[in-house]
């Protein structure tokens, strides 16, 4: 294994472009350097300026983006200085970059073995043939085989083409591989697949990994150092350990605080007020005061980087380690009692395919005897793998199945009645009693309707009797009830951060008064602090109203904060459920012990 340092990265600056001659820094005076075989991790909440720091060192910033200042060496050589035609030599050959999501890296109209190959043709002085061996050695050596070489992207599951993205990226043997949030849209167990893979072919060829994400317990598991971003800045370099069990900027602390757990279930989650300051606003001086709750006089001016006992640095003034109180407890939810929300009973749902005039019909079993029961006041946390059935369950009880194609077994009960009838038609009178918070609120909100007319959509369509003065007033109370001012109700969705996105989209659930809220992943695209603010304002809705909630999530922090009963479904099929407490710490089930000891922890 080669070592050193194999990337260097000095006073780094990126400014936008804003025309006229004006500019904004987005990325400001950024330094670290990464060693063969080792592992940085950059994390922040959204907006800080993570990825624009990779794209930099990729040399992939946007048109509209400029590095100003500052030196990037890639296994010694100076790549700020190269024309975009140089660059491209050193893309793949000495540096190369694993995306989000490899669904739109790969080329559909081609195999994945000869996307594979290319990058070996253009960056190695091989034949044709030879790079088709290497790209089977390579698909081998991620644990797909060398047969998976013939087929298309299409074809593959997401953990199957991420790893087909890592056998390109290691393909050509680069000194540094640059990971974006490698695993946000993966399961539990294909994440630590993929990371425990990255990890073991970095570690044995010597490359040097750049870890993008924002899932700290992921940092805590692989990363051997930490660099904390703030407002486009670099607020704390720390060994991983250092970071973790004694941070030492406030940021670092709220941030660790604010991470979901078991020790932290029945308690409010600590969370940031405010956010990140937009480029325009940055403040003089410490650009986390006006969030800190220790800012001083002296946090308004020059805040240089002050060295740590363990060799890393912090950019704060305060000179002891930040801590937070611990939250008290919360009370009791109003309205539990043991009346059944929902009963599902021996449910079955079978996707059927016309197979044509000459064949057979093809049906597919996505839920396969599934019965569950959930209380009023109650949260019930469905998790499994991709595929097991969890978002198939939840489209049943709230009836958004296509009815074509779809054939449904067993029953559903809500709130005391038959959500289906004889024939397999949902009863659209009970639509007001469930609703939904999907995952991605910025697409299931209507980017040409303002808030209001968003919330006052299902209004209309489920309270007849009530009048427009009435609803408006029942859209301010909402806003309120979810922390935003009433003048939202005016404006539009793409008008507001993501976690305001999804308030309004809690606000618009809650419209028609529910009894049962289904939460799919609810919190996956947040970062960490919002998403305490989301947990925090679901535990308060569910302990004042008494609502029932169904939590869809691949994050096992949220359901050990958040839930009162799991269900683990595998393959369509419920094989363990129990309470929270005791599925997550005393397992039955040999899958249920498979997903636990996948999860990375703090």
């Amino acid at each position: 294994m080669r070592s050193g340092n194999v990337l260097e990265a000095s006073r780094l600056t990126v400014r936008l472009d804003c025309g006229g001659g004006r500019a904004l820094d987005v990325v400001t005076d950024v330094s670290f350097t990464l060693q063969a075989g080792r592992c940085l991790a950059i994390v922040g909440e959204s907006g800080c300026g993570k990825s624009v720091t990779a794209l930099s060192v990729m040399g992939l910033l946007p048109e509209t983006m400029y590095l100003a200042s500052g030196t990037i060496r890639v296994d010694g050589l100076e790549v700020t200085e190269l024309t975009e035609g140089e660059m491209q030599k050193v893309r793949g050959a000495k540096a190369a970059m694993i995306f989000q999501e490899p669904a739109t890296s790969l080329n559909p109209v081609i195999t994945v073995g000869d996307q594979i190959a290319e990058a070996v043709l253009l960056h190695r002085s091989v034949t044709k043939t030879e790079a088709q061996r290497a790209a089977g050695d390579w698909l081998d050596r991620v644990g797909l085989g060398a047969d998976k070489a013939g087929r298309f992207a299409h074809e593959l599951s997401g953990g199957q083409k991420q790893r087909v993205m890592i056998a390109m990226a290691l393909a050509c043997e680069p000194r540094v591989l640059v990971a974006d949030e490698p695993t946000t849209a993966l399961d539990v167990t294909l994440q630590a697949q993929i990371l425990d893979l990255v990890e073991r072919l970095c570690r044995e060829t010597g490359v040097a990994l750049l870890l993008i994400t924002h899932d700290l317990a992921l940092v805590r598991r692989y990363a051997d150092r930490v660099a904390l971003m703030y407002a486009g800045m670099v607020v704390e370099m720390r060994d991983t350990d250092a970071f973790f069990t004694a941070p030492r900027h406030p940021y670092a602390a709220q941030l660790l605080a604010a991470v979901p757990s078991r020790e932290k279930a029945g308690r409010e989650l600590p969370h940031i007020a405010g956010s990140v300051p937009s480029l325009e606003a940055m403040p003089e001086g410490c650009r986390y005061a006006p969030r800190c709750a220790q800012c001083a006089a002296r946090c308004l001016g020059d805040v240089p980087a002050v060295s740590t006992d363990d060799g890393g640095w912090v950019r704060c003034c305060e000179k002891k380690p930040f801590s937070l109180p611990t939250a008290p407890a919360l009370t009791e939810t109003a309205g539990t009692s043991s009346s059944a929300v929902l009963e599902v009973s021996d449910l079955t749902v079978e996707y059927v395919r016309d197979g044509g005039l000459f064949k057979r019909a093809q049906t597919t079993r996505a839920v396969d005897g599934v019965s569950l029961r959930l209380e009023a006041g109650r949260t019930l946390a469905l998790v499994g793998e991709s595929g097991s059935g969890k978002t198939t369950l939840a489209k049943a009880v709230l009836g958004l199945l296509e009815p074509t194609g779809v054939r449904i077994g067993g029953s559903i009960v809500l709130n005391g009645r038959a959500a289906y009838d004889r024939r397999g038609r949902f009863d659209g009178r009970l639509r007001r009693f469930a609703q939904i918070v999907f995952q991605d609120p910025f697409a299931s909100l209507d980017p040409r309707m303002s808030v209001g007319a968003c919330i006052e959509e299902g209004l209309a369509a489920l309270e007849a009797g009530m009048d427009r003065r009435e609803r408006e007033r029942r859209i301010a109370e909402l806003l309120e009830r979810v922390g935003l001012a009433p003048d939202a109700a005016r404006r539009l969705p793409h008008e507001f951060s993501g976690g305001q996105r999804q308030r309004i989209a809690v606000a618009r659930a809650l419209a028609v008064r529910p009894q049962l809220l289904v939460c799919d992943e609810p919190t996956s695209a947040l970062d960490v602090s919002v998403q305490a603010q989301v947990l925090n304002l679901l535990r308060d809705i569910q302990r004042d109203t008494g609502i029932a909630m169904l939590l869809i999530t691949h994050n096992f922090a949220v359901v050990e904060y958040a839930a009162h009963r799991v269900a683990v479904m595998k393959d369509g099929r419920l094989v363990e459920a129990g309470n929270a407490r005791d599925v997550l710490t005393h397992p039955r089930q040999d899958y249920t012990r498979t997903l636990l000891s996948a999860v990375p922890r703090l």
